[in-house]
């Protein structure tokens, strides 16, 4: 049997920020790992995808000065873009592995699986840990249906080699409306099709409403009330089967979630008690036994499951387990991006959520198409929809624009340290810049 202060389960961000943290507190560590190590975000999500959309958003900026400078659109070429992609994830691996080896660290790579409180069971050999930290994130889900083995994931879309003449998303959230961004700047046909008619429904609808119409205007096409039944694969391609609807495709891609990667584990055996959503946790990220911690997308939490967040999750969770802190986890406020054409962003008190209570807040809606910072692209539509509380303080934010990302991260900023508007004119910023605006939207 090998002993170790801490084992961390889970080789991705938030369980490399732990395995970090708990060695440079005196712990002897070890890391177990059955897929990549790094995780899904730099192998197969946030920073490869990230990548993809570099060549969207430059596509874009061309095409919305065209005949302002620009006469042709040229297409994103896939090949060459996804080996650009390919420079990067490939050396995430072996860098993230080299990292923990480096730091004394020891790693594991293959399934482990709790066989008692303290102790799990990895290559028919036994690992006992006085705490546990379980960070191993989620997988895309499969819809259940006849010829599932037919559909690819968001995984096997960013490594595709060449991109089909015509491609097909099922869902209508996050990563269906980023991937499909990224294959219609291609020049492949691209569907979408939803189960329902209220795509991004976390998002505000009207936004939501615009941002399918822009999408539409690039010529991606929406199946929205189609309950998909079943995928056929035939001699040229796969047929995707609802309710009196078919659709023949080259390519189909099954967006419709992530899960919790909890399936062998054996939590059963550790005491520690989940669902559908994920592990359970309390206000210091402990599960059921409270020796074991859990942390990241793993866990069934209200906050978005986002890299960030988990890395949030990690160092307070080993500060926890250090003793360095006794307080309950505290969360600020966290932005959502959606990585469309325009981008889509939120963060604090949500539309619906001020449209639910209007006695406790106000919404104050602007179109800012024809300010300076969004004219100067040219860009089709741009909007925010700001509210604030009683007390005149903003504590929530939307925004639609191609520059929601920078728009985002300021209004965050604002709504975290509660810096009002008077507090805001007293500084100078970059002129002229999404920075330089926000006085006239705080």
């Amino acid at each position: 049997m090998k002993n170790y202060d801490a084992i961390v389960i889970g080789g991705g961000p938030a369980g490399l920020a732990a395995a970090y943290n708990l060695k440079s507190g005196g712990k002897s560590v070890a890391v177990f790992e059955n897929d990549l190590w790094g995780g899904t975000c730099p192998n197969r999500g946030c920073d490869p995808k990230k990548m993809l959309l570099s060549g969207v958003e430059a596509r874009d900026r061309i095409a919305q000065l065209q005949g302002k400078g620009y006469s042709d659109i040229p297409f994103m070429n896939w090949r060459d873009i996804e080996q650009f992609k390919e420079t990067y994830t490939s050396k995430i691996p072996s860098g993230s592995k080299g990292g923990l080896d480096s730091a004394g660290i020891d790693t594991f790579h293959g399934d482990a699986k709790f066989i008692s409180e303290n102790e799990i069971q990895f290559d028919n050999e036994t690992f006992h840990a006085d705490n546990f930290v379980i960070a191993a994130g989620q997988h895309p889900s499969i819809l259940n249906i006849d010829g599932s083995e037919n559909l690819l994931t968001s995984n096997e879309f960013l490594s595709l080699k060449q991109m089909p003449k015509s491609i097909t998303f099922i869902g209508a959230g996050y990563i269906a409306f980023e991937l499909a961004n990224i294959a219609n700047a291609t020049g492949a046909e691209v569907h979408l099709v939803h189960h329902n008619d209220r795509p991004l429904k976390a998002f505000d609808s009207e936004f939501v409403d615009d941002m399918v119409s822009q999408m539409k205007s690039r010529g991606i096409k929406f199946h929205f009330n189609v309950n998909t039944k079943q995928v056929v694969k035939n001699d040229d391609g796969y047929t995707l089967v609802g309710d009196d609807f078919k659709l023949n495709t080259d390519l189909i891609i099954c967006a419709t979630g992530r899960v919790p990667s909890v399936e062998g584990l054996d939590l059963d055996a550790a005491g520690i008690e989940y669902s559908a959503k994920g592990i359970q946790v309390n206000e210091n990220l402990q599960t059921t036994n409270k020796n074991i911690y859990a942390i990241g997308d793993v866990i069934a939490k209200s906050e978005p499951k986002l890299t960030p967040v988990a890395g949030f999750e990690a160092k307070y969770a080993t500060d926890y387990l250090l003793g360095k802190t006794k307080e309950p986890i505290s969360y600020p406020a966290v932005p959502t991006l959606v990585y469309g054409s325009p981008k889509l962003a939120k963060v604090g008190v949500s539309v619906p959520e001020a449209e639910a209570a209007p006695d406790k807040y106000k919404i104050v809606s602007s179109n800012l198409t024809g300010w300076f910072t969004y004219y100067r692209l040219n860009e089709p539509v741009a909007k925010s929809k700001i509210i604030f509380d009683k007390n005149q303080q903003m504590v929530g934010a939307t925004v639609l624009t191609e520059q929601a990302d920078e728009l985002i991260n300021l209004l965050t900023i604002a709504i975290d340290k509660k810096i009002s508007n008077a507090e805001y004119t007293k500084m100078i910023m970059g002129y002229p810049t999404v920075a330089s605006d926000l006085q006239y939207l705080i």
